[in-house]
């Protein structure tokens, strides 16, 4: 008789499959187990699957996407989610005002280490578990099996809202570019209003919506021209500031002269705050990781593309960070613009008016490319999330629609968090400020969750793109740093502390923890058992002697998984 080979899990009884509410509350709390059977699960035979698909369905996933991203898409992709050039011009004022030139320089260089020890973690557990469930999936095989459930919720609602977060800042820092344009149009005779900002705002995350409302095969030519825009806009931006450029700074001011404007004392303290323009540029890593399922060869192609995306991000950011401070001229005047976009100043003083015009639009067209990609990312995470019964209304949201083959509910659902998310912004934007700082905060940890589970679990098996040796040593290390980087976070970098410059991320913080867990215990620990085993996989050849049509199992994929 076929065998079939499951995903870590247990058979529902015949009460538990009738969905009877009692005794699913008594399952969750009381079997302990993760990964239940769906009784509707599909039955697959592993001869007609390609080698991701199999995979998929030992993780106990059914292919419901179609393969369109190519190695050029997907590190086009992993590229654009951090907008480096775009973050850079919109970050810079953070290590200006903390230490000058060499805030900047070394806190990137510094930072970026980190956080690149972060993308490699990341990237070792995507090929290993590739799935659009991303990092939050990992917690099924690499959690204690009895805390599953509870662990992979919390991971799920930080990435969660740590994406929306992210693109709903990414959203807004596209309006405010756009605008800042237009005054610099008008040689500062135009200054944007928080209401002008939010209504631009609206109308570039429809245009996104809209795009991400297409084919999986139009997104991947879309995205292929991602990187070749970018490349080229960072590649002449420099060389243009660098020949244009007659005044600069010495190597000695840039890397050596401490310029503290923050308010903060001692400087020392200050200086670390030159640490958040390569933590917020250097974030969002798995994003890859869900589009995992659209990709050929994910395990491979998602993995390296992490590592080699943040990688360029590393060094591109810091040479570009570099290139900012030999040519920025005065950081009191550039910090006094009004526009409140240094970067943009810099472009213009150096450049001139029109100059400063063409590349301050490149950073919006390079910033609605990362725009573009979160939404992507964010919808299949909430369609991931949806095919794990882990939201309300997750038959609605799991839908995908025939005409494009995409999540297009999803898509929808997402952007409407983001929007809803700006409007914050007519009232205070030190209140929307304080959710955009929230994004690296709960993105981060929800990397850290899988990866702590990994160092000390035990039940890890690596993928094609793995660390070696210096694995353990690498995810510590991301996880010290994420600490670490965490207390700088939390701090207001500008002193003394008003209303206005106050940094109210720690409340947020605050609230998303209670949110999880008083969710959970009100409601998700009655309904939600974990990633769910959604396919079964016959596998097996025909034994000597068996009966004609018999199969005999050649492997169990619940050990291999």
């Amino acid at each position: 008789m076929a065998e079939r080979a499951m995903s870590q899990g247990y058979l529902p009884t015949d009460v538990e499959a009738k969905g009877d509410a009692t005794t699913r509350k008594r399952s969750v709390m009381d079997h302990r187990k993760s990964s239940v059977v769906d009784p509707n699960a599909q039955v697959l035979n592993h001869e007609e699957l390609s080698a991701a698909d199999r995979r998929l369905a030992e993780m106990g996933y059914v292919q419901v996407y179609k393969r369109e991203f190519s190695w050029l898409s997907c590190f086009s992709f992993a590229l654009s989610i951090s907008g480096l050039f775009a973050s850079v011009s919109t970050t810079f004022i953070y290590p200006l005002e903390a230490g000058g030139a060499p805030s900047a320089v070394w806190g990137w260089l510094i930072s970026g280490f980190g956080c690149y020890c972060i993308a490699l973690s990341v990237a070792e557990l995507v090929s290993a578990y590739p799935t659009c469930g991303g990092l939050y999936f990992t917690c099924k095989y690499l959690a204690p099996e009895n805390w599953v459930p509870e662990i992979s919720w919390l991971c799920g609602w930080l990435n969660l809202l740590g994406q929306i977060a992210g693109a709903a800042s990414s959203e807004y820092g596209c309006a405010q570019l756009l605008l800042a344009a237009a005054s610099m149009g008008s040689n500062f005779t135009y200054i944007p209003t928080d209401r002008q900002t939010v209504g631009v705002m609206a109308a570039v995350t429809a245009l996104h919506t809209v795009i991400n409302s297409l084919k999986t095969s139009w997104l991947e030519k879309i995205t292929k021209t991602y990187v070749v825009w970018h490349v080229a806009i960072l590649v002449s931006c420099c060389i243009t500031l660098l020949v244009m450029k007659k005044d600069k700074h010495s190597s000695s001011y840039v890397w050596t002269t401490v310029y503290n404007d923050s308010g903060w004392s001692p400087t020392g303290w200050s200086f670390l705050f030159g640490f958040l323009s390569a933590s917020w540029t250097m974030t969002d890593y798995d994003a890859t990781a869900h589009i995992a399922e659209e990709i050929k060869d994910p395990e491979i192609k998602a993995a390296w593309s992490i590592a080699t995306a943040l990688g360029f991000t590393y060094v591109g950011g810091w040479l570009f960070t570099i290139v900012l401070a030999y040519c920025m001229g005065d950081p009191a005047a550039i910090l006094d613009s009004p526009v409140e976009q240094p970067v943009a100043q810099i472009f213009y003083d150096v450049i001139g008016k029109g100059g400063g015009i063409f590349f301050t639009v490149a950073a919006f067209i390079v910033l609605n490319f990362t725009a573009i990609t979160a939404i992507q990312a964010g919808s299949r995470t909430i369609w991931a999330y949806a095919r794990d019964e882990m939201l309300p209304g997750s038959r609605i949201w799991y839908q995908v629609s025939p005409l494009t083959d995409t999540p297009l509910y999803s898509v929808w659902l997402f952007c409407l968090c983001c929007v809803l998310i700006n409007l914050i912004g007519l009232g205070s934007y030190t209140a929307i400020a304080a959710i955009f700082n929230l994004t690296a905060i709960a993105l981060d940890w929800s990397y850290c969750i899988p990866i702590i589970c990994k160092l000390f679990g035990g039940r890890f098996e690596r993928g094609p793109m793995h660390l070696g040796k210096a694995s353990p040593y690498i995810n510590a290390w991301a996880v010290i740093w994420t600490t670490f980087v965490t207390v700088i976070y939390v701090f207001p970098t500008i002193m003394p502390v008003t209303a206005e410059n106050m940094n109210y991320v720690t409340v947020l913080i605050v609230a998303v923890m209670l949110f999880a867990v008083i969710y959970w215990y009100a409601a998700g620990r009655f309904y939600y058992t974990g990633p769910r085993v959604k396919a079964q996989l016959i596998i097996g050849v025909e034994g000597e002697d068996s009966p004609p049509g018999e199969k005999v199992p050649i492997e169990d994929m619940s050990e291999r998984a």
